[in-house]
């Protein structure tokens, strides 16, 4: 009995120690397993791209605003008809006066009739697309030297833009009224370290999130939208023009929602260059008569180089990717990597070939000038078309596959 009772007790040490141990072993791992619960939160308005670095603004390296002062809005209505914009303005101004700050607006539909202009180290958000921020009624009435935009940094530095629906109120309003490129939904003009980031753009006249002259700038998980059919033209996605040092990552750009839309990405020059973007991990459907994504260049000066485009999806585009010329002969386009990898490569399927004779899904040719320095590899094109390059100096185009082979 003694000898029973003995055993009886060392099991029970045994058992003690090996629960013990599962628990250290346990509470050990907890620390490592937390990461991958972050790294599921992929409810975003656009897809999370697979490439390394997930949405990081790797390239350009924007913080944006850095102020953390939450500053009040004082006599906010939001009721959609009430004229929000002194409100929203004074409380930009007043985080700006006091060295930067938090501006943030609550669930609800917000009219503006004057664009609202960013300030240095100031974040204007919402909490999501329940936060509206509409164009009023008299938006139109602005000088041309404000605009018609929703949001403009207008020579700031150090701005966020977030997590909010900009609607320009096409559908309503008349841009054709007006020199409607004046009023790019959301505006990064003249700025330095900008982020723009879970803005939804509705009902627009005119481009929806532009980069123009500006430099570390970082447009992620964005999602455009074009509504209208036949009342516009010429309405892209996100368009980077005369701008350098940019991440263009994991948003949501569908340009053919209505019959107005055009290109879904776009690098563009007008007497400058466009350099050092990272387009990574964005869904993408151009337009009626548009493209997934175009390098355009306009003067035979222009240079569009340094350009990486990566783990792109596009889908159901009159074309993919693509050069276009617009003033003539020349203009350079040249150090330019499309897919690069077989972890980096893009997927281009079901284009429309609406105003095309020959379908493409890469076609990067000159006109004068040969582009060189072209990377076109392990890209995946389904009912897209070909992939082409000009003859320029070490451009190399292998390792593409089709669907249909």
């Amino acid at each position: 009995m003694k000898k029973k009772s003995f055993f009886i007790k060392d099991r029970t040490i045994i058992f003690g120690i090996i629960i013990l141990a599962v628990s250290l072993i346990v509470l050990l791992l907890v620390p490592f397993t937390k990461p991958h619960v972050i790294i599921q939160k992929q409810i975003q308005p656009a897809g999370v791209s697979p490439f390394p670095g997930g949405d990081a603004c790797s390239t350009s390296k924007a913080t944006g605003a850095t102020g953390d002062t939450v500053f009040p809005i004082l006599n906010l209505i939001g009721d959609g008809k009430t004229d929000d914009y002194n409100a929203i303005q004074t409380a930009i101004n007043n985080a700006n006066g006091a060295g930067g700050g938090v501006v943030s607006l609550p669930a609800g539909t917000f009219v503006i009739n004057e664009p609202l202009t960013m300030k240095n180290n100031v974040t204007l958000e919402g909490i999501g697309s329940s936060t509206i921020i509409k164009a009023g009624p008299q938006l139109l009435h602005t000088p041309p030297s404000i605009g018609y935009s929703i949001v403009t940094t207008n020579g700031a530095s150090n701005v966020t833009i977030e997590n909010f629906t900009a609607d320009q109120q096409g559908t309503v309003l008349n841009g054709n009224s007006v020199d409607r490129f004046l009023g790019y939904i959301i505006h990064v003009y003249k700025s330095t370290n900008v982020i723009v980031n879970g803005v939804y753009t509705r009902n627009p006249f005119a481009y929806a999130i532009v980069a123009e002259n500006s430099t570390d700038f970082c447009f992620k998980n964005n999602n455009t939208q074009v509504d209208t059919s036949g009342k516009y033209d010429q309405l892209d996605g996100i368009h980077v023009l005369n701008s350098s040092f940019g991440d263009v990552i994991d948003n949501d750009v569908d340009q053919g929602y209505g019959a107005d839309g055009d290109d879904g990405l776009v690098a563009h020059t007008i007497g400058g260059t466009v350099h050092d973007i990272m387009y990574a991990g964005n869904k993408v459907r151009g337009g009626n008569g548009g493209s997934c994504m175009q390098l355009a260049l306009t003067n035979a000066t222009d240079t569009i180089y340094n350009i990486t485009i990566q783990n792109n999806e596009c889908w159901g585009s009159p074309r993919g990717i693509r050069t276009g010329y617009y003033g003539g002969k020349d203009g350079s386009v040249y150090n330019i990597t499309i897919g690069g990898s077989s972890k980096t490569g893009n997927y281009i399927h079901d284009n429309t070939f609406k105003d095309t004779k020959t379908g493409d899904a890469v076609n990067i040719y000159g006109n004068g000038i040969d582009p060189h320095n072209i990377t076109v590899t392990y890209n995946k094109e389904c009912k897209a078309g070909t992939f082409s390059v000009g003859k320029g100096k070490n451009n190399i185009i292998k390792y593409n596959t089709s669907c249909l082979k």
